[in-house]
């Protein structure tokens, strides 16, 4: 997705211009061998020594983004006192003190959605939208705050009903009309994101409407310049508020449009092959001109856009599901909805246009040099190719309902087998009780991987599964850094 339009626009030129070709039908489905049931006790081998960083890339990466923003929270407090406004009140003044910080938090929105690389790799998508997320409940309270208090104010100051001014504000003050424009768009776009209106839209909608943040970001933008007087206080007032806006749109130009039409005018990614590999789970190939030159790791995902013309206006998320090697990517997906059921459709030679990698569901944030890879039905397409790259001891747990829901297994075990890996099929109902509770309880995984308090822990599958995992390693003490799990979808 694109934060402008234009990007539709450029999305069709690539589907007309390139054109989907009819290649070969896909392969039929490879049968799924037997599996072993139950579950065996891990045996811990040597472990060779990995280069570990000495600052956890996670941290590295929260660090520097607090610490601007601290910085630039500074910056506009000190503003506010050396430019104060004649004759205000408190009421005023509290009014200004939340415009001036609804500013920086709107700039905050659009930095922390800009998905630029080197932040996003260190922190992940998923947190950076659940930040984005809360800050635009915050920037929605900051703005009722700043505009109540400020009308308030100057009702007092000028003798005049709370109606009153607000109609003088609107129609005499210049800029003003075009906030409260700018509030209302806010408002309904943080209603049509909350989560009781958010699970009845589809994408496509929410997106459509989200859109309108950067027409309220344009419009506040102006009412900032024209009765902003910390705007316009100083040289440096004005140096400082210009950097700090051009910084935030400039970071989501970059990483939101400019980024990924370079990379894919670059690479010029195709479907190469389509493989079923079960009756609801594809893997589609994916090629395209110097990949070994696509900063891509495995455990990491992208924003698959098939330029067929029944499907360029669908983004999917799909984590690759192999290790990039320079010559292919390989996603694989399991129908669960319109667009991931009709990849197995695809013509070979459709043209693909691809957002990423994102994520930081990858090995540079190892902490230890053993590890725990935890998946959960489709969700062991990450852990999959984390198991092809990472080194050290490694022991996987792969949760499925049934055999048949086991997704690559086979090549989960050459995998194990090659690279000195244990693998384990936890196979059963959904609620089993083991003699040491729950299959992901505290008991049963300590009893599984006794030194599970050594190794970094890797999770992806359902969010029940994968919360029921995060919970037991809490109780047993598995220090935070070394967990990692990452939710991969689209912001929202």
């Amino acid at each position: 997705m694109y934060a402008t339009a234009w990007w539709y626009a450029t999305a069709w030129w690539y589907a007309t211009a390139y054109g989907a070709t009819t290649g070969p039908a896909a392969r039929p489905a490879r049968p799924v061998a037997g599996l072993s049931e139950g579950i065996a006790r891990v045996t811990t081998p040597a472990v060779p020594q990995i280069a570990i960083p000495r600052v956890p890339p996670g941290t590295l990466g929260r660090l520097a983004l607090w610490l601007g923003v601290a910085a630039n929270v500074a910056v506009v407090n000190w503003l506010l006192v050396v430019s104060p406004y004649p004759g205000s009140n408190v009421y005023f003044v509290m009014g200004r003190f939340f415009g001036l910080h609804a500013a920086l938090i709107m700039a905050l929105q659009l930095l922390l959605i800009a998905r630029l690389p080197w932040l996003d790799r260190r922190i992940g998508m998923d947190r950076l939208t659940a930040w984005h997320r809360w800050t635009g409940y915050t920037l929605l309270w900051t703005i009722v705050a700043h505009a109540s208090c400020i009308v308030f104010g100057l009702a007092m100051m000028s003798g005049t009903s709370f109606s009153g001014q607000v109609v003088d504000l609107a129609t005499t003050w210049e800029g003003v009309l075009w906030a409260m424009i700018a509030g209302g768009l806010l408002l309904a776009i943080g209603l049509v994101s909350a989560r009781f209106a958010r699970r009845r839209l589809p994408y496509e909608t929410w997106h459509l409407l989200h859109l309108g943040t950067y027409v309220a970001v344009l419009l506040a933008l102006t009412h900032q310049i024209a009765v902003g007087t910390t705007f316009t206080a100083s040289p440096f007032a004005m140096a400082y508020w210009w950097t700090l806006w051009s910084v935030a749109l400039g970071a989501v130009l970059a990483g939101r449009v400019f980024l990924p039409l370079w990379r894919n005018l670059r690479h010029r990614f195709r479907v190469e092959r389509v493989v079923p590999e079960s009756e609801n789970v594809v893997s589609v190939y994916v090629t395209g001109r110097r990949l070994d030159r696509l900063p891509a790791q495995a455990g990491q995902f992208f924003l698959w856009r098939f330029l067929s013309r029944d499907r360029w206006w669908q983004a999917n998320p799909f984590s690759l599901s192999t290790a990039p090697d320079g010559r292919t990517l390989r996603l694989t997906a399991k129908a669960v909805g319109t667009g991931s059921a009709g990849l197995r459709r695809i013509p070979v030679g459709t043209r693909v246009f691809a957002e990423g990698p994102y994520g930081a569901f990858t090995g540079m944030h190892r902490t230890r040099t053993a590890t725990l890879l935890v998946a959960g039905g489709v969700g062991v397409t990450p852990i999959r190719s984390l198991l092809e790259s990472l080194g050290g001891h490694i022991v996987v747990l792969y949760r499925v309902r049934t055999e048949a829901d086991a997704v690559l297994v086979d090549e989960l075990r050459t995998l194990a087998e090659a690279r000195g890996a244990d693998l384990r099929l936890v196979t059963g109902p959904s609620r089993p009780a083991p003699p040491t509770g729950p299959i992901f309880g505290p008991d049963h995984l300590r009893e599984l991987v006794p030194d599970i308090r050594e190794r970094d822990v890797f999770v992806c599958g359902p969010v029940g599964m994968t919360g029921a995992v995060l919970r037991s390693l809490r109780q047993l003490r598995v220090p935070r850094r070394q967990v990692h799990s990452e939710r991969f979808g689209l912001a929202g």
